[in-house]
């Protein structure tokens, strides 16, 4: 008989809050979480915008302060999260729990800080701990250590389909019995002036609303200019359904598709015919053993540039017969765009959109793209009975990873 698996646990550190309860209440009321950048002097950038996580002390999710002096802020966002998600649970060590994080970027923070002072102070400066610091791993490794966790254990990286993929890969560990838990999702904290630099001069982030922030981010949209950049972590606890059952876990969903393929065409750019993602989606499908009719909310990529959102509308076209009548809705114009943690993030948005019966909006949306045609659920949040999701992630690379909720029964 194949193992089902669930969902127990979901913990956010995000633009919107940094608890289920206070992001989920933002992301139903259209509030935007793009502000002026306050972690650096934008004041030189043609970019003075993001969608940055406020409020946050590691202190408060257990993280020690000599932790937080050896972490790198994408660690401390995964650790936090992962707090939350477990929610006081007693897991048991050992071989059958593991964990599986994405991250597209890792450390970036403190690569750059170590460069600056190897330019300015010399090689026998820079920090000892700055490879542990700094690679993707690190975030995966970081919560195995905590929980003693010695189960199936690494990090994806695949640019903004990461978070996805850790997710993905999770559900099939449990499901070929490698393990019976799984810790999983996506941590980002790319927020630096390089980062933002970098993005700024490869033509991926919007330069036109620094001085509406919060009109930034607006997939779908005719007047969308690029993306916004977002950071922090969305983590799911992931369980063989029977394993949950015995200790009396608390069931928010269950996780029944997940596909991933390449376009195989450019590194930045998606492939014009938006074949690979329709097929990731069709995987998807396959997988779930549902028909497309079956799918009641698609928790689009919906990056706010020009091209994904374009091509991801005709994926879903080429996929769902009954397109136009599936609402199909962008969370990144509110939170902003997370890259690696962006898969994690809509996991769990994907899971309160089911528990809730609440499709979460797309803001921004004013001006109609006849090449958009779909219902993008646009600017208020939508009551409706959802029984089935499907979350789309697309990342550089032309990487393709798409997840499949579903109301557990």
């Amino acid at each position: 008989m194949e193992r089902r698996v669930v969902v127990t646990g979901l913990g956010v550190i995000s633009p919107l809050g940094n608890d289920i309860n206070k992001f989920w209440e933002n992301l139903v009321n259209g509030v935007s979480g793009v502000d002026k950048i306050t972690k650096f002097d934008s004041s030189g950038f043609e970019v003075k915008i993001a969608a940055e996580v406020k409020d946050f002390n590691p202190e408060h999710y257990k993280i020690s302060k000599k932790e937080i002096r050896n972490l790198d802020l994408f660690s401390q966002y995964a650790l936090a999260a992962t707090e939350q998600a477990l929610n006081n649970l007693e897991i048991p060590s050992g071989e059958k729990i593991g964990v599986i994080i994405g991250t597209a970027i890792g450390g970036l923070k403190t690569t750059i800080e170590q460069q600056n002072i190897l330019d300015k102070k010399g090689p026998d400066k820079v920090n000892p701990k700055t490879i542990p610091k700094l690679m993707s791993n690190a975030a995966s490794a970081l919560i195995a250590i905590k929980y003693s966790l010695e189960g199936p254990n690494f990090s994806v990286s695949t640019a903004c389909a990461s978070g996805a993929h850790a997710i993905g890969e999770s559900c099939l560990k449990i499901k070929h019995g490698e393990a019976d838990l799984m810790i999983t999702g996506g941590t980002e904290a790319p927020i630096v002036p390089i980062g933002v630099a970098a993005f700024t001069n490869m033509r991926a982030v919007t330069k036109e609303y620094n001085d509406q922030p919060k009109k930034a981010s607006r997939p779908f949209d005719l007047n969308r200019s690029g993306f916004v950049l977002g950071e922090g972590a969305g983590i799911l606890i992931l369980e063989e359904e029977q394993h949950a059952l015995k200790r009396n876990a608390k069931i928010y969903a269950e996780i029944i598709g997940y596909s991933c393929n390449c376009d195989a065409y450019h590194l930045t750019a998606p492939g014009e015919n938006g074949e690979g993602a329709a097929d990731a989606m069709r995987g998807a499908l396959l997988n779930s053993k549902l028909n497309p009719e079956q799918i009641d909310y698609i928790n689009a990529h919906g990056t706010s540039t020009s091209l994904n959102d374009r091509i991801e509308t005709l994926a879903i076209k080429k996929v769902f017969p009954n397109a136009k009548k599936i609402p199909v809705s962008s969370t990144k114009s509110m939170t902003g765009h997370l890259i690696g943690a962006a898969g994690g993030l809509e996991a769990v948005i994907s899971i309160l959109t089911i528990i809730n019966n609440t499709i979460p909006p797309t803001i921004n949306y004013e001006f109609k793209d006849p090449e958009c045609d779909l219902d993008y659920v646009p600017n208020e949040s939508r009551k409706k009975d959802v029984n089935t999701v499907m979350s789309n992630s697309f990342g550089f690379g032309g990487h393709n990873a798409v997840l499949v909720f579903k109301r557990y029964k």
